[in-house]
């Protein structure tokens, strides 16, 4: 209903605001499919807000929609998305905004297609098929390389020609697939289980060249990726290039950025690989000169002692420090004995100034009794008694004829 005013009776701002605001909330939900121009997460905000665009002409309108709706996106919604919105309509009368508050938001289009191969992605990680613990190497110099690409492709050239450059003498076998559109996951399906049963086949290559999303749709097929983490060779993936990444690459025991890097990734190159053996050898008689001059210079040195330029030297050495303990040992017996000899005259000496024999040689003379007692005063001699003379070289044999008392002399120490 129209407001009744006038210019005697104008509406307050308010009022229209709020007017406003009535007639927009009485307008139902709307379906809106849009391009995801801005998207703005604020901290400590639950309401999110975005801009979406219109893919034709330059027009744009904000939405706002509660965080748990973002957040339980599956995959993340992300700015450039083409999404289909199911919203109502709303006026902010404060600021006289016109918004659009979200109650669903659905990936449509290119994003729907991210949307599957993103919970694809997600739960074959979740069953392990792209853990690194199941990555083989490839093999150095594989035998026979497996090659699964369309007939006569830019792919197919790239790889085989960049291949026999590097390694003249590689040999493949081609397994040619349809690599685009609703048949190609099957038959590269069924080339990869040919060239898989080909025991003379060391490492596959899957190759194809750049597309769009679409065009690359069959290489995230979950039956294709399933059957590459079965196959028993291992697999290098080369689709498209750097930017994109099917979920082969992740699959897969060695991703190529492109079919070119595929043919070095499997092929070494002869010309680095002679310059590197050179340079092995050129190392290794490096190290083994060094190691001779090393050990000759040791040899010379050792030779070059004393006791190996003449092996005599050492006993010699041995033989003259032998005489000259002989010698000190020789000195020291004579010099113990010589001192020994001269105690033992000593000895004789004292023994013999102590014997009673030494005294007669001097002159003194032991008197004895006819009964062999020796007289020492003269009251044991009586006059007419035989008594017996002992000299230094015998006996004398007499009689007492008189006695004589000597004067005792005064001792000099009794006055």
């Amino acid at each position: 209903m129209a407001l009744d005013t006038s210019p005697e009776q104008p509406a307050p701002v308010r009022q229209i605001a709020n007017a406003i605001s009535g007639w927009i909330d009485k307008l139902g939900a709307v379906w809106v499919e849009g391009q995801i121009a801005q998207l703005s997460k604020r901290p400590g905000l639950q309401t999110v807000f975005l801009t979406l665009r219109d893919s034709v002409a330059d027009i744009s309108v904000p939405v706002t929609c509660s965080r748990t709706l973002v957040d339980s996106m599956n995959p993340p919604l992300v700015e450039g998305a083409s999404v289909l919105i199911h919203a109502k309509p709303s006026y902010y009368a404060n600021r006289g905004t016109l918004s659009l508050q979200a109650r669903e938001i659905r990936m449509v289009g290119l994003g729907e297609l991210l949307a599957q191969i993103e919970r694809r992605r997600q739960l074959l990680a979740a069953e392990g098929l792209f853990d690194l613990s199941r990555k083989r190497p490839l093999p150095f110099l594989p035998r026979t390389i497996g090659l699964v690409t369309a007939p006569r492709s830019a792919a197919e050239r790239d790889v085989l020609d960049l291949a026999e450059r590097r390694w003249p003498a590689v040999t493949f076998t081609v397994a040619h697939a349809t690599m685009q559109g609703h048949r190609s996951a099957g038959e590269v399906m069924a080339a990869l289980a040919r060239l898989d049963d080909d025991p003379e086949v060391d490492v596959i290559v899957i190759a194809r060249g750049g597309g769009s999303v679409e065009d690359l749709l069959p290489f995230s097929d979950e039956g294709l990726l399933r059957a590459v983490a079965a196959a028993r060779t291992p697999v290098v993936s080369a689709i498209g290039h750097e930017p994109d990444q099917p979920l082969l690459d992740l699959v897969a025991d060695v991703r190529a950025a492109t079919p070119t890097d595929a043919a070095k990734l499997v092929v070494p190159d002869v010309v680095a690989e002679t310059q590197g053996v050179e340079s092995a050898r050129e190392r290794l008689r490096s190290v083994l000169a060094s190691w001779l001059h090393r050990e000759q210079t040791a040899l010379t040195a050792l030779r070059s002692r004393p006791a190996l330029a003449d092996p005599r030297t050492l006993v010699d050495e041995r033989s003259a420090e032998v005489d000259a303990l002989v010698e000190r040992a020789r000195r020291t017996i004579t010099h113990t004995l010589d001192r020994a000899a001269d105690d033992i005259g000593h000895h004789r000496a004292r023994a013999r100034a102590l014997s009673p024999l030494a005294t007669l040689e001097r002159g003194y003379a032991v008197l004895q009794a006819a009964d062999g007692s020796v007289v020492t005063s003269i009251e044991d001699a009586e006059a007419g008694a035989a008594v017996t003379v002992r000299v230094a070289d015998g006996r004398v044999h007499a009689d007492v004829t008189s006695t004589t008392r000597l004067i005792p002399q005064e001792d000099p120490d009794a006055r």
